[in-house]
């Protein structure tokens, strides 16, 4: 977040990234301790520094090893800032070795890695762990590393172990420099909350009273600074994500924003209605509905492969745009939804070597023919964070709790071929699923849920006839942040109930199933 120096928070805490994954937890576990946080890559750690002046900086775990070469490390003007540091797995590794310490690879040691589920003791006391733990304490924290501290800096001392990592907990009291070498941002470490939560309000002294209110505050005067006098076309996708996009963005700029939602044939439904009552009724923003059914439909006719789907959806959403634009008299700026689940999916946030898992269709950027940059006031947020942010903008309650949507829409929910009619009965079989989910008081408690059409036909019998129709699977799932999933415990008479309904009014599908996969090894949507 490139916040302007006239609305930074009084306090704040800076996390240096090197490219892991889960970066973005620990601006969640800052931020719900009530301090504002911002990640940078490493190497804008310097300029960062400056600019915010933190009053604590984190450094991330990575999917780098310390000692191989050319592997990223902490300027220095994070150790010359005078604040403390906590540094987390490759962040205690990295700043061990800058300091003077060693650090080696686990297959050199003979020890290899340690990963999963450990347990640490605590061996002495330190203001980390004030309030919290014990000398003696035995505590759970997970474990992701292949590379281990051998030898600690001057001024550090052991102040936890575990079997597997004697180095495990690391403090110099003196200059208020922190590490462990397990990942306190994950679940999988019961007290990791809270652990971060001490290290922001009792060491850095951060008094924890940041709010949603001011990120809002902040972010309409970046909107404010980045756009200034120019317009900004948003594209809607009828999702909670680009509608508090929108929101927020009209807040800031008002009439210089115009909303363009994409009827691609590809929506829940009567999701356009919806929209359209929200957005022209409810905030008087203006909109512009583009019907566009018959090319999105002729554009995928023939694809089956899912990236391909993918990227001809977000190419042919940017087609659309162009054109409004130019209608419209033309725009400087494309507002999107982005969050960072679909970020740290499609391609690392540094730019360094995070896995790709899947592509997104409004991450990567713009062709280079578009003369338009992008806004993506939320690509930092996780869901839950869009959520309370929607609040606080006064979206709808029944609008905000909405389940997420994939921006490329029913598309990915239809393996195989996708055409009109295959969406229309997925579109019948989805509301049938989401109306019995409601009308027994379990859509708040799951995180998303919908239904897929297989590209599979079975035989089946109705009435004295026999049927050859399609595969119905339905899917849901528990998360907090959609990094990470369960699915969620439906009982059998419910399930066999949605089994029932869908059958019997929607023509086409004759047989149902449950998927049963968590994230990971899946992912929350089918492809």
């Amino acid at each position: 977040m490139a916040t302007p120096d006239s609305t930074q928070p009084p306090e704040s805490i800076l996390i240096v990234d090197f490219g892991s994954q889960v970066t973005q937890l620990i601006a969640r576990r800052v931020r719900e301790a009530g301090v504002y946080s911002e990640i940078v890559p490493f190497n804008a750690a310097e300029a960062a520094v400056e600019r915010m002046k933190p009053k604590g900086i984190i450094l991330s775990g990575s999917p780098a090893s310390v000692p191989a070469e050319g592997s990223p490390r902490a300027p220095q003007a994070v150790f010359d800032s005078g604040v403390p540091i906590l540094g987390i797995c490759y962040g205690q590794q990295v700043m061990t070795h800058q300091l003077g310490g060693e650090v080696r690879p686990g297959h050199e040691t003979g020890e290899g890695g340690e990963f999963g589920r450990a347990f640490l003791t605590v061996t002495k006391q330190c203001s980390l762990f004030d309030g919290l733990w014990n000398v003696g304490d035995r505590h759970q924290v997970w474990m992701s590393h292949g590379d281990k501290v051998t030898k600690f800096a001057d001024g550090f001392e052991i102040v936890a172990t575990s079997d597997g990592a004697p180095f495990a907990i690391i403090a110099d009291e003196a200059r208020q420099y922190y590490g462990v070498q397990f990942h306190p941002e994950v679940v999988h470490t019961l007290d990791g909350a809270k652990l971060i939560a001490n290290f922001v309000t009792k060491v850095a002294k951060c008094s924890g009273d940041w709010t949603m209110a001011e990120f809002r505050a902040t972010k309409i005067a970046e909107i404010r600074a980045q756009v200034g006098d120019q317009r900004v076309l948003c594209g809607l996708s009828g999702g909670v994500d680009s509608a508090v996009a929108a929101v927020l963005i009209h807040e800031a700029i008002g009439e210089q924003l115009t909303c363009v939602f994409v009827d691609h044939g590809l929506l829940r439904m009567n999701e356009r209605q919806q929209v359209e009552t929200l957005f022209r009724d409810h905030y008087n923003i203006p909109l512009v509905v583009v019907d566009a059914e018959a090319r999105f439909m002729a554009g995928l006719e023939g694809v089956t492969d899912p990236e391909k789907k993918r990227k001809f959806i977000g190419a042919e959403f940017i087609n659309v745009f162009e054109e409004e634009a130019k209608k419209i008299g033309g725009a400087d700026f494309l507002a999107q939804g982005t969050l960072y689940p679909d970020v740290i999916e499609s391609v690392s946030f540094t730019g360094g070597p995070s896995v790709t898992i899947k592509s997104h269709h409004n991450v990567g950027g713009l062709p280079e023919r578009m003369n338009m940059k992008l806004v993506e006031p939320l690509r930092e947020l996780f869901k839950d964070e869009v959520r309370l942010l929607g609040k606080e903008l006064g979206l709808p309650d029944v609008f905000v709790g909405r389940h997420p949507f994939p921006g490329p829409g029913l598309a990915i929910r239809i393996p195989g071929e996708v055409n009109k009619e295959r969406c229309d009965i997925l579109r019948k079989a989805d509301a049938i699923y989401l109306e019995e989910i409601r009308n027994a008081g379990l859509y708040d408690e799951i995180w998303q849920a919908f239904a897929v059409l297989l590209p599979v036909k079975t035989v089946g019998v109705m009435g004295d006839s026999r049927t050859y129709d399609s595969v119905c699977a339905l899917r849901a799932v528990t998360s907090t942040d959609g990094m990470t999933a369960d699915i969620y415990p439906f009982e059998a008479a419910f399930l066999s109930r949605c089994s029932t309904r869908i059958i019997n009014e929607v023509q086409g599908i004759n047989r149902v199933v449950y998927d049963y996969t968590s994230k990971p090894p899946g992912t929350i949507e089918w492809e």
